[in-house]
């Protein structure tokens, strides 16, 4: 898992296509999300609220309160990851909100992540910085702050999402007195140094990435995914914003993606964390670009078509895996038992993976049977009907296997019983192979999510930023909030 990064993950899972079968939807296309929390009975939002606390909790105890670096993955030793920055900086508000930390607490730790980032070293060196041109390396040192190691990119996506956090921040601390004053002049501070044109070497498209010596990572960000985010901030930066044509260039692989699957028609990403990132702090509902126009839909009611295709392909579970079924599903980026190919007794193979981008959809299918509780946790604001029964499924059937002091493990699969010792993680008897560790950007969309359904309140303290209203109009939506809020 050490030199993973999302984007490679998701190249190396396009050659574990396989066969798509097709099964009833479970709802007609075109619904929309009508489970309300309080519908709850009083033991469910109660497990609810108990796994939102305690993936909050995570956040809170893993991250350095020196510097607010949080780990990739934890407990374990690892690398900080600043797409996990990201997402605490932005449960440190639910924290307040919910009360499971006060403001003042949210505060301190939020001024001193913010200060860190402010003042940590930028250049073009190989060893001696956290960043360059304002973006920022995707995995860090967690004792020094500076670039992990030679391997590690300068990574415009990881920066987003770190931003995202930091936008949430400038707007979420909106008291008179110093501290939060300073928040926000910090959060204005570290978006403005952003130079979104120096990432885009094949402008109008930005580039995933960069190395010292001149190296930009040869692929863009170009088509329906995790990537839409850092156009919206792109689009909104007041300092050195990306051209007009930008977010038409990202949109232009749309026709190739949209398409039926699994009796869903919607914009095809395989893994679900490509439908619910963005989406954790953009409230895309009733909000429409040239494209969701035309197509007489939204990116929230698309994520939903998606979320529903995933249950109904976990249905049909085409390739037997154990547990699939109507409350056990969700494939996305997630951890693994690790590489390994076994020979079953009717002389055919299975084959496991490590850390990979498993999804399902018309673009590709990466499954070795590994459950990833944030696929069905994260999308939990789409479709809370078919969300909430999986997690409290997954839960109840196996207990203290996948869930814990922090919420549930990073991913589990019921199928790897192959007699061998797994890379990752542990085997649990009777049931197959689980991860004993959590991963901060499977962590984040859970918490999130959970709230955004609950009370809005993510979205809503985002529909103020003025950077993020203003990267959506350049890119061309319009309605919705974005009317009814100016």
């Amino acid at each position: 898992m050490s030199k993973r990064t999302i984007r490679a993950a998701l190249v190396g899972a396009l050659t574990l296509a396989v066969g798509m079968a097709t099964a009833a939807p479970a709802a007609s296309a075109g619904d929309t999300a009508t489970l309300k929390y309080n519908a709850l009975p009083a033991g469910q939002r109660a497990a609810i609220d108990e796994l939102e606390q305690r993936t909050f909790q995570w956040f809170w105890d893993s991250a350095d309160p020196k510097t607010g670096l949080v780990p990739d993955h934890w407990p374990a030793e690892s690398f900080a990851s600043i797409a996990s920055v990201g997402f605490a900086l932005t449960a440190y508000g639910v924290g307040v909100e919910r009360g499971y930390v006060t403001r003042d607490q949210a505060v301190e730790r939020t001024l001193a992540t913010l200060k860190f980032f402010n003042e940590a070293t930028q250049n073009d060196s190989e060893d001696d910085a956290t960043g360059n041109h304002g973006f920022f390396y995707h995995f860090l040192d967690m004792k020094t702050g500076k670039r992990y190691s030679r391997w590690v990119e300068l990574s415009s996506v990881d920066t987003t999402l770190l931003l995202g956090g930091v936008l949430f921040s400038q707007t979420y601390y909106d008291g008179h007195n110093a501290k939060e004053k300073q928040i926000r002049e910090l959060a204005d501070a570290i978006y403005r140094r952003v130079d979104w044109t120096w990432m885009q070497p094949k402008a109008p498209l930005i580039s995933m990435g960069w190395t010292p010596g001149g190296k930009f990572i040869p692929a863009n960000w170009k088509g329906y995914d995790e990537g839409m985010l850092v156009y919206v901030l792109a689009m909104g930066s007041p300092t050195h914003p990306v051209s007009d044509d930008a977010w038409q260039a990202w949109a232009s692989t749309y026709p190739k993606q949209w398409g039926e699957f699994q009796g869903r028609t919607f914009l095809n990403f395989a893994p679900l964390f490509g439908h619910q990132y963005s989406q954790t702090w953009v409230d895309f509902r009733g909000i429409r670009d040239a494209w969701s126009r035309d197509h007489n839909t939204d990116y929230f009611q698309n994520s939903r078509e998606a979320t529903y295709a995933q249950r109904a392909y976990a249905i049909a579970n085409p390739n037997h895996w154990e547990g699939y079924g109507e409350n056990i599903w969700g494939l996305t980026a997630c951890n693994g038992p690790g590489d390994a190919v076994v020979k079953r007794d009717d002389g055919s193979t299975r084959a496991f993976y490590g850390y990979t981008a498993r999804g399902a959809g018309l673009d590709y299918i990466s499954d070795d049977g590994t459950i990833a509780p944030t696929a069905a946790g994260g999308s939990i604001a789409f479709a809370p009907e078919i969300a909430v029964p999986a997690l409290l499924e997954m839960k109840n059937k196996y207990g203290d296997a996948i869930y814990g002091k922090y919420g549930f493990v990073d991913a589990f699969n019921p199928s790897y019983g192959t007699g061998m010792a797994p890379k990752e993680g542990r085997i649990v008897p009777g049931m197959g192979w689980a991860d004993d560790k959590q991963i901060g950007i499977d962590q984040g969309p859970i918490v999130l999510m959970i709230e955004n359904w609950r009370s809005g309140f993510v979205w809503n303290v985002m529909r103020r930023n003025p950077y993020i209203r203003k990267g959506l109009e350049r890119a061309g939506f319009t309605g919705g909030w974005l009317e009814h809020t100016k």
